[in-house]
């Protein structure tokens, strides 16, 4: 499928990055790099200034009253709540209609390159490059996990550029299904409507995409991709230059390093899933179940990791705080 971004590549762009691209043998790079821009800038002005003219309109009492670290991370919730519901969105339209990667055989799903799945992919680095680039201007707020975190996620899905698993993008991406309902649990917490009726209600459809998509699709999308790669370990395309392999070579294959990269980071991902989901049950149960606190809790060293719950597994700010999941 033709890629259906609305702008064309910008050539001296293309050709700015085109080196790195080489360097990197990121060979689809060029093609997409102005949708990485513009995904990173479209993002950077949602961060500021839409969010903060936003929330003051809808949510003056609570907004206003916060310091400069909790503004920075709520804005950043808006952005996460933006960019979950647009890429989700793309992903669930790609998977409809492009009947070019539905098409792909095992080959095309490992090295094939279709442009929908590839603006897909662009809008995800977009993102994670304007993650990287406020986590690191706002250390304080989000804490070297955040920035680690920002760095693999960028590394693992600019890899998609050589090309490299392009056609899992969208199921893996809606892994992120889950995402707007974690940022309403959030932001129902921050305008004093914890334990209400309506996070309730969310809290069960958190729970219920959270295990669905992470606990279930996710764990057999896992398995799919890792048959496919275990398949092609040691082989070359059957034909390539053509069609959906028109991006590789007879040379091509999957180095050792890559393989064992994406699967343990894929395998790490869906141990962290298990966890996340043990608790966001405790959380959702804290709001609406009494229990005693804790006296001696040791303070929160960042604003990400004082305000859990809401960035990560929903575990309110008087718990205890663990290491922040972006």
């Amino acid at each position: 499928m033709k890629d259906p971004f609305f702008l064309e590549p910008v050539p001296w762009l293309s050709d700015l990055v085109r080196p790195l691209s080489r360097r990197l043998d990121l060979v689809t790079l060029p093609l997409h790099i102005h949708e990485v821009v513009f995904a990173a800038l479209l993002y950077s002005v949602i961060f500021y200034p839409v969010s903060p003219i936003l929330s003051r309109l809808i949510a003056p009492k609570h907004y206003s009253q916060l310091s400069r670290k909790k503004r920075v991370n709520w804005d950043a919730h808006v952005v996460s709540m933006v960019q979950s519901v647009f890429i989700n969105g793309l992903a669930l339209w790609i998977k409809w209609v492009d009947e070019e990667r539905s098409s792909m055989d095992r080959e095309g799903r490992i090295w094939g390159y279709s442009g929908a799945p590839a603006l897909l992919q662009s809008m995800a680095v977009g993102y994670f490059v304007w993650d990287l680039i406020i986590t690191a201007m706002n250390m304080d707020v989000f804490g070297i996990g955040t920035l680690a975190h920002a760095i693999s996620a960028l590394t693992v899905f600019s890899l998609g550029f050589k090309p490299f698993v392009n056609y899992y993008g969208c199921n893996f991406i809606l892994f992120e299904l889950s995402t707007p309902f974690l940022n309403i649990h959030w932001f129902l917490d921050k305008v004093n409507m914890t334990g209400s009726n309506l996070q309730l209600y969310n809290g069960f459809a958190l729970l219920f995409t959270f295990f669905s998509c992470r606990l279930v699709y996710g764990p057999y999308q896992s398995y799919k991709v890792f048959s496919d790669i275990y398949a092609l370990s040691g082989k070359n395309p059957s034909s390539p230059g053509q069609g959906v392999l028109a991006y590789v070579t007879s040379q091509t294959f999957i180095p050792a390093w890559l393989s064992f990269a994406y699967i343990a980071s894929n395998a790490t991902l869906t141990f962290l899933n298990f966890y996340w989901f043990y608790m966001m049950i405790y959380a959702v149960r804290k709001r609406f179940v009494a229990s005693p606190k804790v006296a001696d809790e040791k303070e929160p060293v960042t604003e990400v990791e004082s305000d859990l719950s809401a960035t990560a597994s929903g575990v309110s700010s008087q718990a205890k705080p663990r290491s922040r999941r972006a």
